[in-house]
């Protein structure tokens, strides 16, 4: 059997069932692993260590030898297309990124582009894609472009994205033509990516669930479809998984209109009604609470049990609905893939 052959996850995403899902978990290389904040108390900040090829290619590796997921996710952040864009880009401890300057008092037009500094990210794409176990599936990833727009306008993360959405609202134009250096960058950049050895990318729509049905279609569908049309238009076996958290109701609109070979699924969906209302065939991605995960005990297995039982005719890939929490004990995360595994 050939390695790609043998890549569960991957044969997921191309829309094959697996008799056993397979497993990852979003930000399953972090602050939970204490190996990880070993090699960050080592290194240095998180920037520090996503621009560090050598232990960005160690992070991602470490929950695959701890925990031997199906999918490894490359160790970055989706910030980095921002800083390539010419934004400072750094992180204030205990609050998150900041970029600046602000788009809001800003103008794109000024900031002079680095698209070098993603050099380390590439580098560290070929190192994984050449340690990883045969059968292990290598994701990519890249924030999509209203996400990323967010924190650009207003130089750091909010509640509300008020301030992008203002702008979307009274400057359309200007607004349009930031989506559009996002969406030529990100193409670039994952096509990259693949070219170094990843297997597949997701696309992450963080702040999705902000905006209204008509600015949603504006903003996250069509962007996101023209991202998946010129990628695969670059290459034609790319498989890309787009996860609009917030979405809703609007689900099955962006996996029509978008055109992603997976769709990702937060928390808030309920598993069966997602089965019923998107697209026959479609593989999905999630979606078990990442508070479910640290709870542990009965709640986790019953809430596992309903999100199996609910995609149990459908290709899917068992995950979280977001990232995988600080202090999620391991033990925890054990227990979850034996659940899944029928271990």
């Amino acid at each position: 059997m050939s390695a790609q052959a043998s890549k569960k996850l991957l044969n997921v995403l191309k829309g094959n069932q697996e008799a056993v899902p397979p497993i990852w978990l979003m930000r399953q290389a972090g602050r939970y692993l204490p190996e990880y904040r070993a090699l960050r108390a080592e290194k240095g900040g998180f920037l520090a260590l996503a621009y560090d090829s050598d232990a960005a290619t160690e992070i991602t590796l470490q929950p695959i030898k701890r925990f031997g997921f199906d999918g490894a996710i490359l160790f970055s952040d989706i910030l980095v297309i921002p800083h390539a864009m010419g934004q400072d880009l750094w992180f204030e401890t205990g609050e998150g990124p900041r970029l600046a300057p602000r788009l809001a008092e800003s103008r794109l037009e000024d900031f002079v582009p680095a698209p070098e500094r993603l050099n380390p990210v590439i580098d560290t794409v070929r190192k994984v894609s050449a340690a990883l176990p045969a059968e292990t599936t290598f994701l990519g990833f890249a924030g999509s472009p209203w996400t990323v727009a967010t924190y650009m306008v207003h130089g750091q993360g909010s509640k509300d994205q008020a301030e992008a959405r203002r702008m979307a609202h009274a400057e359309p134009e200007r607004f349009a033509g930031l989506i559009e250096a996002i969406i030529s960058a990100t193409v670039d950049y994952l096509a990259n990516q693949i070219d170094a050895g990843v297997d597949a990318v997701q696309l992450f729509d963080s702040w999705a669930g902000s905006l209204s049905p008509a600015q949603f279609q504006k903003w996250v569908i069509a962007p996101n479809a023209e991202i998946v049309r010129r990628l695969k238009a670059r290459n034609p076996n790319a498989v890309i998984i787009g996860f609009p958290k917030g979405a809703g109701g609007k689900l099955a609109a962006y996996a029509e209109g978008t055109g992603v070979d997976a769709l990702g699924l937060d928390e808030t969906v309920d598993p069966h009604w997602a089965n019923r209302e998107l697209p026959k065939g479609l593989p999905v991605q999630g979606n078990l609470d990442p508070l479910a995960l640290i709870a542990g005990g009965q709640g986790l297995k019953e809430a596992a049990d309903n999100i199996l039982s609910a995609f149990a005719d459908r290709p899917h890939i068992f995950n979280l609905g977001h990232g995988i929490l600080p202090d999620t004990p391991i033990e925890n995360v054990e227990m979850l893939l034996n659940l899944v595994r029928k271990g």
